[in-house]
């Protein structure tokens, strides 16, 4: 009988036993016990043994549960949100540095069966020891081109595999997120964004993730030609506030770029296509810019820059401590900080302005972290209010000093809701996270004909926790925003849009409202 076996029955046995008959409170010091040994007896395993015994134990889970059922789904569930998964004050593991992100091993290796004999010279064996993979982790400011062949990212994929893939592998089976579908109706000209509404009621602090949509990822809005041309102005203005990499960030950089140009050129084939050329490699047509860009030519999130009109930023995982940090950014649509203001910094400093992220979210962000896996990226939504459509705004802006009075004489019309739509996503190859996100402008007078919007946003700037809204800034318009607003709520009870006293909540349709679908595909025409 092999350990994993003997640790997975005798652990079972020993937990039953336990439940039938011993006391709640000397059951609960046994299992404490039985815990222990097992954490222990698995330092001795190895890693594939270990995820062969997870898998296993996670089919008598339920019984342990107390008749909880342990899903079988292999999607996660629309609300992904850690921190109600891990109890606030859960203490911390002893070592991050100890744990790696779900490996990429077998995945590569099913790519790989359909590689040409010498390629496949390049694929190390189906299983590695994790003596040889902990010891063989690229160093974290190492550039993964000049590591030896042996060298391993986090996801158990070594550097000579990586040059085997070569550029522009396939990423969809890779990471296990499918291509989007080609939406052939779009017409950049008319095209909208969708009309997100990410508020909640009751509001506290929470990530509040939902499994990503695969088609929806990277969403191009006719504005897209002048927002590339104002975010490349504000490089040129900007520098390394905007745009900036650290060493080690190579391998991922490269990866969200050639990741993104996929995606358009599968979901907007009328507008993008990628070719190989003998002279100059890979090149990038965007027929919206009228332009070609030789990937080759530039880094990668210059490549970005030039054609995806949305924030990215990379943060890698430190095999000294097993945390995150951001070591890659290309960020134009930040309020209040930059690239510059953060680069480098762990997961939970790049957070410590968030009210209650330290108390409620840090234990549990970090958690998740370390075991998000390449098919379950999420998306998610902040919001607040601003006058006019900063897209822009690092510390000392003019436009900051909107935020320190309340203007008397504010029209509603230069009120607008921001909306940064986010999503994140581990990628399979370097294990690298990456956030992206855009930023989305509606005006605050669009409101008034969407159902429950009005009562449900004014209940939030009335009612929300006070240090939450502080961080928000909303109070600058509150005094010409939270009077419209409620009168447009009690229109649309007069008019029959929503019932009256109805109890405000989080809507059903959240992070959009009823009837959303039908307004959007009238107001762009298809």
């Amino acid at each position: 009988m092999t350990m994993d076996t003997l640790n997975e029955s005798g652990i079972r046995n020993a937990i039953l036993s336990l439940e039938r008959y011993l006391p709640s409170g000397q059951s609960l010091i046994y299992l404490a016990i039985a815990v222990l040994l097992s954490n222990i007896a698995l330092l001795v395993l190895t890693k594939s043994q270990r995820e062969a015994l997870y898998a296993r134990v996670s089919s008598w889970a339920p019984v342990v549960a107390r008749g909880r059922r342990t899903s079988s789904a292999r999607t996660p569930p629309r609300s992904l949100t850690p921190e109600k998964k891990v109890p606030n004050n859960a203490p911390p593991p002893a070592e991050y540095k100890d744990i790696f992100p779900p490996s990429s091993r077998e995945v590569l290796l099913e790519v790989a069966e359909s590689w040409s004999t010498s390629q496949k010279k390049n694929i190390g064996p189906h299983e590695i020891s994790q003596e040889e993979f902990t010891k063989n982790v690229i160093p974290f400011e190492a550039d993964y081109r000049e590591c030896g062949p042996s060298t391993y990212t986090p996801m158990e994929i070594s550097v000579a595999e990586i040059k085997a893939l070569g550029d522009f592998p396939d990423y969809a089976k890779l990471s296990g997120v499918p291509l989007p579908k080609a939406y052939k109706e779009f017409e950049i000209e008319k095209a909208l964004p969708r009309p997100y509404r990410p508020f909640r009621w009751a509001y506290h602090q929470t990530m509040a993730l939902n499994k990503l949509e695969p088609d929806w990822w990277l969403e191009l809005e006719s504005n897209y030609v002048a927002r590339v041309a104002e975010r490349k102005e504000l490089f040129e203005k900007h520098g390394k506030l905007v745009l900036n990499y650290l060493p080690g960030s190579e391998l991922a950089c490269k990866e969200i770029m050639e990741n993104a140009l996929q995606f358009l050129c599968a979901r907007y084939p009328q507008y993008f296509s990628l070719s190989l050329s003998t002279s100059k490699g890979y090149v990038f047509h965007n027929a919206i810019l009228n332009k070609e860009t030789v990937i080759e030519d530039m880094h990668p999130l210059h490549v970005l820059l030039e054609n995806v009109p949305e924030d990215f930023a990379v943060m890698l995982r430190n095999p000294e401590d097993g945390m995150y940090y951001f070591r890659a950014g290309l960020l134009c649509s930040s309020l209040g900080w930059n690239v510059d203001t953060k680069l480098g910094m762990q997961l939970k400093e790049i957070h410590n302005p968030i009210p209650d992220y330290k108390a409620k979210m840090e234990f549990s962000m970090d958690r998740y972290f370390s075991h998000l896996p390449p098919n379950r990226p999420i998306q998610r939504g902040s919001w607040g209010l601003e006058v006019d459509t900063p897209l822009f705004m690092p510390p000392g802006d003019p436009h900051e000093t909107f935020r320190t009075r309340q203007v008397p004489d504010l029209p509603v019309s230069r009120v607008h809701l921001r909306v940064d739509w986010q999503t994140l996503r581990r990628l399979p190859l370097s294990g690298a996270i990456v956030f992206n996100f855009k930023a989305l402008f509606t005006p605050l007078d669009d409101f008034r004909s969407e159902a429950y919007v009005p009562a449900l946003l004014a209940k939030v700037l009335r009612d929300g926790k006070k240090a939450l809204m502080e961080y928000k800034s909303t109070w600058h318009v509150e005094h010409v925003v939270l009077p419209t607003l409620e009168a447009w709520a009690r229109e649309q009870e007069a008019d029959g849009l929503t019932e009256r006293g109805w109890e405000v909540r989080t809507l059903e349709e959240a992070p959009w409202f009823p009837g959303w679908e039908e307004k959007w595909h009238r107001r762009q025409g298809f």
